[in-house]
């Protein structure tokens, strides 16, 4: 039983290395990180941190700092007042191109459609609700993405939202 003690200090040490490194990504999500320099501030090698990180949430420090930045730039286009290559530059994208593949890939839209649709359908919505109701949607198993909804669109009551209003808890919304 001893020998599985160091081992599990290690694995709690690891932990709150690793919601650290999450923190800071929430953060300074618009600055430029990479694995490497988030492993050197929490004194990991880059290897060592992905694969903690992934086996922790279930996805890669890069794919969870995309996913970040994706979010900053859904409320960002909702306002309306900034293009979409500003909006890109703004979140900490250094390509417009890898932007709106990656922002294609988690919303289910372009981030030019995206703009165009939600600044309009979430006029009115409290800014708090209307991130809630928009959040980018996992890849589902098999493959499979649902674009995340936008209030007021079709997909929206699909989805089960109902004049631009969230889902019970636990729905997934």
């Amino acid at each position: 039983m001893t020998s599985s003690k160091p081992s599990d200090e290690q694995r709690l040490r690891d932990l709150a290395l690793l919601r650290r490194v999450r923190d800071r990504m929430d953060r300074e999500y618009a600055q430029p990180l990479d694995v490497e320099a988030l492993a050197r501030g929490v004194n990991m090698s880059a290897g060592h941190l992905s694969r903690q990180f992934r086996l922790a949430y279930g996805e890669s420090p890069y794919g969870y700092l995309m996913t970040r930045r994706i979010e900053r730039a859904m409320a960002l286009l909702r306002r309306g007042d900034l293009t979409v290559t500003e909006v890109c530059f703004e979140v900490g994208c250094a390509s417009l191109g890898t932007f709106s593949t990656r922002f294609t890939e988690l919303v289910g839209v372009p981030p030019s459609v995206y703009r165009r649709q939600a600044a309009d359908a979430t006029a009115g919505i409290p800014s708090c609700v209307a991130k809630q109701v928009t959040k980018p949607v996992r890849a589902r198993p098999g493959g499979d993405r649902a674009p995340a909804p936008v209030p007021g669109s079709a997909g929206d009551a699909a989805a089960g939202h109902v004049d631009g209003q969230a889902g019970q808890p636990g729905s997934g919304v």
